[in-house]
């Protein structure tokens, strides 16, 4: 049985990101491994049949001794473990894991699933993790990449050999699962809404500005926000900024959730202001089912809108340019907002099914270790 390693920052990316990928590996008879840090969805990891370990890690910054005691753990385990592939996923993974893998003489690939802080902020952990990249992804069989932009900014920047690399289309969307159901209530007001984590980087502010100036124009419209809050980013936003904008503004925070499903069922139009993502989840599963998209013209969200078909794109870190947008969707008829979700869910099913990416994956598995 060949064995295969799967490596994250977080438990809960695995499922909310790999979930179709885990099942139809161990349905082709595969021995699957996660390793990432504890979290709730663990037991859900186990479930499916999959081994799990534990690696402790610190997902934000540098700091030297941590960075390499994660590298000589991750080493060790791979040694003991002595798969015949492992496949790295996000900033830590992708570049000690990789060297870990390098180390233990077991091959890998990384996937780059966006960019994060290292490209959006210019700092010096920014330029320290470029040399990272480029050092470590010498010793990656291959190098993933979920969208051509950021393909392109690591070739520029020469940290990666540009015969090594291809790109996914995102990590897909369960098109089954996010399915057009027509949920049915009985509001005539409507209802925007923000999936992500409650990060500055996702354009929150700009979308409670725009909120801001649209609630006197719409008093019944509605605008919420859902995701986790004062979580541990740098360019988090907190408690307070969150209680504060609830109080003054035009906005109804939710938290977080388990059941992102029935919270896009229940609106009419997806919004995401975010300034950079590799391709975004929450604008797959919503256009998956059939919802009309507002996001920004930045990479990882211009790939899942054409404009005025299934969805606006608007300006990025520019909130006037997103209340317009907004005042577009609002002035729709139903009619139109139906059309626009049913070009999305055919986009999703055509370009972004986890079935195709499930693929791809399959042909590179079986050319490594085959």
């Amino acid at each position: 049985m060949k064995k295969i390693i799967l490596v994250s920052n977080s438990s809960w990316s695995m499922i909310k990101f790999r979930l179709g990928l885990m099942k139809e590996l161990i349905s082709k008879g595969y021995k699957i491994t996660i390793i990432a840090p504890y979290d709730k969805h663990v037991e859900e990891i186990k479930l499916l049949g999959c081994s799990y370990q534990n690696i402790d890690m610190d997902n934000k910054g540098i700091n030297p001794l941590k960075d390499l005691k994660l590298l000589f753990k991750l080493k060790n385990m791979y040694k003991k473990l002595n798969p015949d592939l492992i496949i790295h996923y996000t900033i830590k993974p992708n570049i000690y894991g990789t060297i870990a893998a390098k180390l233990a003489m077991v091959k890998s690939i990384a996937v780059v699933t966006g960019l994060g802080y290292i490209f959006i902020n210019d700092t010096i952990v920014s330029k320290i993790g470029k040399v990272l990249y480029k050092f470590s992804f010498q010793f990656s069989r291959r190098v993933l990449f979920i969208n051509h932009d950021d393909k392109k900014e690591f070739i520029e920047n020469n940290l990666v050999n540009s015969k090594k690399v291809m790109v996914l289309p995102g990590e897909g969307v369960n098109t089954d699962f996010f399915d057009d159901q027509n949920f049915k209530d009985k509001r005539v007001s409507i209802k925007f809404l923000l999936i992500a984590r409650m990060l500055f980087d996702k354009g929150i502010k700009e979308y409670v500005e725009a909120a801001n100036m649209l609630k006197e124009k719409y008093p019944d419209a509605e605008f919420g926000l859902v995701g986790y809050l004062d979580v541990d980013n740098p360019r988090a936003i907190s408690k307070e900024q969150m209680i504060a904008w609830q109080k003054d503004c035009n906005i109804v925070f939710y938290g977080s959730t388990d059941d992102v499903k029935s919270f896009i069922s229940r609106s009419d139009c997806i919004v995401l202001p975010s300034y950079r993502e590799g391709i975004s989840m929450s604008l797959m599963e919503s256009a998956s089912m059939s919802k009309a998209l507002i996001a920004t013209n930045v990479p990882g969200c211009k790939e899942l809108i054409e404009n005025g078909v299934n969805g606006f794109l608007c300006n990025v870190k520019d909130s006037i340019d997103l209340a317009v947008k907004m005042e577009l969707m609002l002035n729709l008829s139903n009619d139109e907002r139906k059309r626009m979700g049913q070009a999305g869910r055919k986009k999703m099913i055509k370009e972004f099914d986890e079935k195709i990416v499930i693929n791809k994956y399959f042909k590179i598995i079986e050319e490594e270790i085959i």
